[in-house]
């Protein structure tokens, strides 16, 4: 098909990662522009992935519409699960639109696929690219840091107390889902105390609502520290982890994010399913679980013990890191 395509993005960073490959293989065969449409906090992510012809940043109002329907798309493709985008796709005059059938909205679309079930998130979305004629793409997320966001980077690590020389761990003690995915703040601090004395650098990672998460941090290893939470956007966090030989993290979109860059990652999974949402990319993977009966809740909030995070070691985390 001809014209300008529009990919609706995934809402979470962590999604809107593991729908690159399906992104990618539309790239490779559609014939003409291939534009992103995201929300504000997810659309610099595409300023890292090859073959984006436009990013257009979507508000709540009805202007996003207007401005829609003035580009004159052939198409829309969407990766999202909402009623709302199908709506607005709809609204915005899109002669084709397609997706995934889900939240009443099937009638909005042209091509309504259904909605496969227990699938890694990667294979869901290409899954639905797959059953609209665009097979292929990578088995696995991939954004680049280029050359000035590398140099960006070293001088924010710099500045923030970096000495240029000891190897560099990220730690990213947040997640948006909820405080049962995170791994305790206390823990992530004996880690920085262990890495430390490994002759790592730790460095916190995070955006600005991950503040509390890297202060509780801070106060449970008062020793030295690169911390850059809320410090970052996107590409200047791709600058960062381009320096860094590991990211420890809970299941977040930070996980997602580094994978993609192609960074060891080490990753705590508590009440979510690790086949689901496990980290692709070119890196090497380890996944740290303590298994007990009520794993995987999938609960924001844990109701009982959090044992499925508390009882993740210090020890295995360290020993994945120095390991690897």
């Amino acid at each position: 098909m001809n014209g300008r395509l529009l990919v609706l993005s995934p809402n979470w960073l962590g999604d809107a990662v593991m729908a690159l490959p399906a992104l990618a293989a539309v790239q490779a065969a559609w014939h003409g522009p291939v534009d992103v449409a995201a929300r504000p906090a997810v659309g610099p992510l595409f300023t890292l992935v090859r073959g984006v012809d436009q990013i257009v940043t979507l508000d709540r109002g009805t202007r996003s519409a207007e401005s829609l329907r003035r580009a004159g798309y052939a198409a829309a493709l969407l990766l999202t699960n909402s009623f709302q985008t199908a709506w607005l796709v709809r609204a915005a005059g899109i002669p084709e639109r397609w997706g995934y059938r889900a939240d009443g909205r099937s009638w909005l679309l042209t091509r309504a696929v259904a909605r496969p079930l227990r699938l890694h998130q990667v294979d869901y979305y290409r899954g639905l690219t797959t059953a609209l004629g665009y097979p292929g793409g990578p088995e696995h997320p991939q954004i680049e840091a280029p050359a000035d966001r590398r140099h960006e980077g070293h001088a924010l690590l710099s500045a923030a107390g970096w000495d240029r020389v000891t190897p560099l761990v990220a730690l990213a003690p947040g997640a948006a889902f909820g405080s049962a995915k995170r791994w305790p703040s206390a823990s992530y601090g004996a880690l920085a105390s262990r890495l430390a004395q490994s002759r790592l650098m730790p460095v916190l990672i995070g955006g600005p609502g991950d503040r509390r998460a890297g202060d509780e941090v801070r106060a449970a290893w008062p020793g030295a520290v690169v911390d850059l939470i809320g410090r970052t956007d996107l590409p200047q966090l791709a600058g960062v982890l381009s320096h860094c030989r590991t990211l420890v993290t809970n299941d977040s979109g930070a996980m997602h994010f580094a994978a993609a860059l192609g960074l060891d990652v080490v990753v705590m999974f508590g009440p979510t399913r690790e086949t689901e949402t496990y980290p692709r990319g070119a890196g090497r993977h380890a996944f740290l679980k303590h298994d007990v009966w009520c794993r995987p809740c999938m609960l924001r909030e844990c109701p009982l013990t959090h044992r499925c995070m508390t009882g993740i070691s210090v020890e295995a985390a360290h020993a994945a890191v120095v390991h690897r």
